[in-house]
């Protein structure tokens, strides 16, 4: 009985810093992820790294990871010169294999969704115009002021965003900024001097890790919501 209850402890004890142990790998490589991520990425914001799966170290050994959940604030996604940023990032990588030297890894297949806060999306326009909600789902509202006949006229526009294929011989999708209609567009050139304010596309995924696309957009008082997936994705490396 004594020899039983000593072995019986001994595993206890074992178990505990078996436990502890992989507990603690799993923290090294996600802050180690998490790492690399704000350096590869360029964020300007914080990095949350989640490893889902016990025991982590077994799943180490073999270079495959159960689940990856990522939490990224503040990726700013560059394209033609013109910058968007991306509020919030929220990803789900599965079945992620990791390379070699355990610095990334391709993840079988991935979903999540961004957000995009109005004051972002106002900056990415880059033409002085200010979005706020514009009251229903897709619908945002672009306040511009432009000069026409010598006259500083500002103008309120109900505009519809949306998600569309890019036409400029690139894959992916942009979003869509368009006004339904201006006031004053009777006046002959007042619509067209509006519009170069107000409409606008703009390229998103090129911040993005290798192989996560834009599937689907629509909009709340928070901002604009994008949401993600893809197949063999790149996470770090």
């Amino acid at each position: 009985m004594r020899f039983l209850r000593f072995v019986l402890i001994v595993g206890v004890v074992l178990g505990a810093l078996f436990v502890g142990a992989d507990r603690w790998a799993v923290g090294y490589a996600e802050n180690r992820l998490a790492e690399r991520l704000q350096a590869r990425q360029g964020l300007v914001g914080s990095v949350e790294v989640n490893i889902h799966g016990f025991p982590f170290l077994t799943q180490a050994l073999s270079h495959d990871l159960e689940r990856v959940d990522l939490k990224l604030k503040g990726v700013d996604a560059a394209a033609d010169g013109r910058k968007t940023r991306l509020t919030e990032l929220d990803a789900s990588f599965r079945e992620v294999k990791l390379n070699g030297s355990y610095s990334g890894g391709t993840a079988k297949r991935a979903e999540g969704s961004a957000l995009i806060s109005y004051a972002d999306l106002t900056e990415a326009s880059q033409s002085g115009v200010n979005l706020t909600y514009g009251g229903a789902p897709g619908k945002v509202k672009v306040t511009a002021t432009v000069e026409f006949l010598g006259k500083r006229l500002t103008r309120d526009v109900v505009s519809t965003v949306t998600l569309v294929d890019a036409n400029d011989g690139k894959n992916g999708k942009v979003v869509r900024v368009r006004a339904e209609s201006v006031p004053g567009e009777g006046i002959p050139g007042i619509e067209s001097a509006v519009r170069k304010r107000t409409d606008f596309d703009r390229r998103i995924d090129a911040g993005l890790p290798s192989g996560l696309a834009l599937t689907g957009l629509t909009s709340d008082a928070e901002g604009v919501h994008v949401t993600l997936s893809g197949t063999d994705v790149v996470l770090a490396g």
